[in-house]
């Protein structure tokens, strides 16, 4: 079954990850206007996801956008995610010039390194019950 959301984008992310869960959360502090949607990576639904956009299942060292019918990862993911961010954010979206491959070498110096900087989770967060309804899983 194929998750159909118009008015909003979706974000996948490694749900293990802290970095990543304290990431949803600033998101979901920071997007009033509830725009975006959430699974982990690791989830059915992020792996129905990842295949139905032809991602690789075992990519968990990326966030992934997917926007209007197209994915996003890496640092393209998180300067669309800020551009529709609340507050001055919006204006990280000006290193979109940059290009990708320049752009992702600090993306994925943090991402190689996340785990060992901020740790890591047996499971999956918990979203609050205001925020259950924008969990996909």
């Amino acid at each position: 079954m194929s998750i159909h959301i118009d008015r909003h984008a979706v974000i996948l992310f490694d749900g293990v990850c802290l970095l990543c869960s304290s990431a949803v959360q600033f998101i979901l502090r920071n997007d009033p206007k509830g725009v975006f949607h959430f699974a982990s990576l690791q989830s059915e639904t992020g792996q129905r996801l990842l295949a139905e956009h032809k991602l690789p299942l075992d990519q968990l060292s990326t966030i992934v956008l997917i926007e209007n019918g197209r994915t996003y990862t890496r640092s393209s993911a998180a300067l669309r995610i800020a551009r529709r961010l609340r507050g001055a954010w919006p204006l990280a979206y000006a290193a979109i010039v940059i290009p990708a491959p320049i752009r992702n070498l600090g993306y994925s110096f943090v991402a190689r390194n996340r785990y060992r900087w901020f740790g890591k989770t047996d499971h999956c967060m918990l979203p609050k019950p205001e925020h259950k309804g924008r969990f996909l899983d």
